[in-house]
């Protein structure tokens, strides 16, 4: 990660903000470098401005070097703005790096900044940049968040092209199911942008900035799920054509074409992915935008889950695979080491083999051995004959004869077959779901992505819910006799069930499926075999049971009791 002067970031003007419908800021600061943590971004073009005067308030006089509470050493300067700045830091007690907002303690947001922060480190979603601490100390207020130094932003990623379909398809999913979570607890973003996304080097997609972005600005909406909907809206519209959804130019992305108004992505560029583009309308038909086939529009994030979750699965692309270059011979042959190597171009001499023995020596050498061969298969024929007739009748008796009712008594093994999975819908018992949008990571074919189950406190057996699980749409009716599931974590225990249901979803109760079977395991897989198969359209997997893991970075959990389904595969 580049380093840059603290003298370079300096922002002088916080004017122009105005709801993401209106026009975009300009850029007020030193551009976008990749891997940057700026919380607060340069460029902005969501959310309302405050009506508080941060000109009452005198930024403190900070400088790198500087240590909050003895303990975060400030380094680098990455933004200044609005009496605030935010900063590059190290956390010496923990040894690793954080970012720092610092504001006044008189400033007019400060109450606001404490409140929000605290509000967000709350929730401890895995999905968001975790705010760490959130203090008021010597007429000074700081927020501490997590600081990544393996992801990038959307806006750099952006830089050279749109995303892969997939790409596209696996930003929009993960950051509006987190999104869907976050409104949940009754707190917004407001601020969203392709500089507050993330995707760190495993894939995942981060959001930065919960609440705290917009009480840093002073932003605030009327409407704050509608509000975050059409930003997820813009942000999968800039995915899929690296153009910004309106008329001016932001993030370092080209805007519209003056008086032509809010198009369609698939008209913008070609081969765009249809089903991606209609979704990307649909959350920013709030303001004025049409569908092409007249959905109804997305107005919370709720919906944009449930709006994903309906549209046929999208396969990650096909892993390319190099061919092995040729093979080259050596040039070191038998019988050449230590000679001198021929000249390029001159002829080389052919080695003639030795000519056949024509002496008399040879030809009585020749006789001889051909003597001992016939002498030697006479007596081995000899000797095979007579054991053959000491033998006789014996033989016959001694025969293992095969009859017909030999063949019937062997049942040969019925083959089985793998079944296609169509489509999975997250299902819900009790309480909120775990997480929707990524149900059909399950069925990839990839042991790397997969959905998860929240940690819990208490376990194995799980107290808070009667279960947690997915059903699964194999297209028709189908005979199953086994499922085989791949887990993420191992250890002691996790327990699966299957059920025959009639429905895709959470409206058909427990009580009134069919179990098909059960398995309980101390590994990361499990074999459930159904004892008399069973036809039906739609299988269960119910998870009662699960393990304790520690902390997974890579997939966003706490430690606890969880479990996360990397792949399951039914066959008939």
């Amino acid at each position: 990660m580049a380093e840059r002067s603290t003298a370079a970031v300096d922002v002088a003007d916080n004017s122009g903000d105005e709801p993401l419908t209106a026009k975009a800021d300009q850029s007020t600061a030193d551009g976008v470098a990749k891997n940057r943590e700026r919380d607060t971004e340069d460029v902005e073009a969501q959310g309302s401005g405050g009506t508080d005067d941060p000109g009452k308030a005198s930024p403190p006089e900070l400088h790198s070097g500087h240590k909050l509470a003895r303990r975060y050493r400030l380094e680098e300067c990455v933004t200044r703005l609005d009496g605030f700045s935010s900063w590059r830091a190290v956390d010496e007690k923990l040894r690793r790096a954080v970012g720092v907002h610092i504001l006044p303690a008189d400033h007019a947001r400060a109450r606001s900044v404490l409140a929000a922060a605290r509000s967000s480190a709350l929730l401890g979603d895995p999905r968001f940049v975790q705010v760490l601490d959130a203090v008021e100390e010597n007429d000074l207020v700081y927020v501490v968040h997590e600081w990544l130094p393996d992801a990038t932003e959307l806006t750099a990623l952006l830089a050279p092209g749109p995303l892969e379909v997939f790409d596209a398809y696996q930003m929009v999913s993960q950051v509006a199911s987190a999104m869907a979570a976050a409104h949940r607890e009754g707190l917004a973003h407001l601020r969203l942008n392709p500089n507050a996304i993330l995707r760190t080097s495993s894939g995942q997609w981060r959001i930065r900035g919960l609440a705290v972005n917009a009480a840093l600005r002073g932003a605030s909406s009327e409407a704050p799920q509608r509000t975050d909907t059409e930003a997820i809206g813009a942000l999968l519209y800039a995915a899929l054509t690296q153009r910004w959804p309106y008329e001016n130019d932001a993030y370092g992305l080209a805007g519209l074409p003056k008086d032509v108004g809010l198009i369609a992505p698939d008209q913008v560029r070609a081969g765009v992915h249809r089903g991606l583009s209609e979704l990307s309308m649909r959350a920013l038909a709030n303001d004025g935008a049409t569908a092409s086939r007249h959905e109804s529009a997305c107005t919370t994030p709720e919906e944009l889950v449930k709006a994903i979750g309906e549209m046929p699965r999208i396969r990650p692309p096909e892993p390319v695979f190099t061919a092995p270059p040729e093979y080259q011979r050596t040039t070191y042959q038998q019988g050449t080491y230590g000679r001198p190597a021929p000249h390029p171009g001159a002829t080389q001499p052919v080695s003639v083999p030795p000519p056949p023995l024509q002496s008399r020596t040879g030809r009585a050498l020749k006789w001889a051995v051909s003597a001992l061969l016939i002498a030697a298969l006479g007596l081995g024929s000899w000797q095979l004959a007579d054991a053959l007739m000491d033998r006789g009748g014996k033989s016959d008796e001694n025969q293992t004869q095969t009859t017909d009712d030999g063949d019937k008594n062997s049942t040969a093994p019925k083959p089985t077959k793998t079944l296609s999975i169509e489509g999975a819908e997250e299902y819900v018992a009790e309480g909120d779901a775990q997480h929707p949008g990524d149900v059909q990571l399950t069925y990839d074919n990839s042991s790397t992505t997969g959905w998860r189950t929240s940690s819990y406190t208490d376990g194995p057996d799980m107290v808070i819910k009667p279960g947690v699980g997915i059903v699964y749409d194999l297209g028709s009716a189908q005979e199953v006799s086994a499922a085989t599931l791949s887990f993420r974590y191992g250890g002691n225990h996790t327990t699966v069930e299957l059920y025959a249901t009639d429905s895709l979803g959470s409206s058909t109760p427990l009580s009134l499926m069919k179990k098909l079977g059960t398995a309980k395991t101390n590994s990361a897989s499990a074999n459930v075999k159904v004892d008399k198969p069973v036809k039906s359209r739609y299988v269960l997997v119910w998870l009662t049971a699960l393990p304790y893991s520690g902390a997974d970075s890579a997939n966003y959990s706490k430690p606890g009791y969880k479990q996360a389904i990397t792949n399951v595969k039914f066959t008939g």
